[in-house]
């Protein structure tokens, strides 16, 4: 999953009609480049992408002066249904890099609270196993004869684990509550629910 798929098309559906540069914008006000890999260049490639796929679909291009020409895109049914599809990916499977789950948990509001509190839960059951297995691996005859820095290792992803299992408790405790996820007063997209 491109994490860098899902958020575009999520963005568009979110700020539509928006143009490329805004997408831009909005992806790096939240430091996406860094935490989630997604280049700024590579936004436009993905609009086009996106648009050559019917996932978004252009609706006017518009030049100011010697400014290059702009192009406002707006999300297809069938785009709107391809980020939901990747947008659950992102928050019911664990594995593959964490930034498919911040990437996920950046359209948070797009899953109702109940299926978001619930895919928070999946999560903690599928980090308590790998933690289980990691400390199964630990206590194995064959670890012992591995260089002492590879159980280190296996203790920091362990720690890792345990922490973010605490948080998503918590996090499943916030959503179930009712708490608000946008503050008074913010720009609130219509496909987001309860915020």
């Amino acid at each position: 999953m491109s994490a860098t798929r899902m958020m575009i098309l999520g963005l568009v559906q979110w700020m539509q009609p928006v143009h490329g540069y805004d997408v831009r914008r909005e992806l790096l006000s939240w430091n996406a480049d860094k935490w989630a890999h997604v280049q700024p260049g590579s936004i436009y490639h993905a609009l086009r992408k996106l648009s050559e796929e019917e996932l978004i679909r252009p609706v006017a291009t518009e030049q100011v002066g010697a400014r290059p020409a702009r192009t406002t895109y707006e999300i297809t049914d069938k785009g709107a249904a391809e980020f939901m599809t990747l947008l659950r990916d992102a928050w019911w499977q664990v594995g593959g890099s964490p930034e498919r789950f911040m990437a996920g948990f950046s359209f948070l509001p797009a899953l109702p609270r109940a299926e978001a509190a619930a895919a928070l839960r999946n999560r903690i059951v599928q980090l308590t196993v790998g933690v289980q297995q990691l400390r199964a691996a630990m206590s194995a005859d064959w670890a012992r004869r591995k260089p002492s820095y590879v159980s280190w290792l296996w203790e920091l992803t362990i720690d890792r684990h345990e922490a973010e299992m605490a948080w998503c408790e918590r996090t499943a405790q916030r959503i179930e509550s009712g708490e608000r996820y946008m503050p008074d007063g913010g720009a609130t997209p219509d496909m987001w629910n309860d915020v």
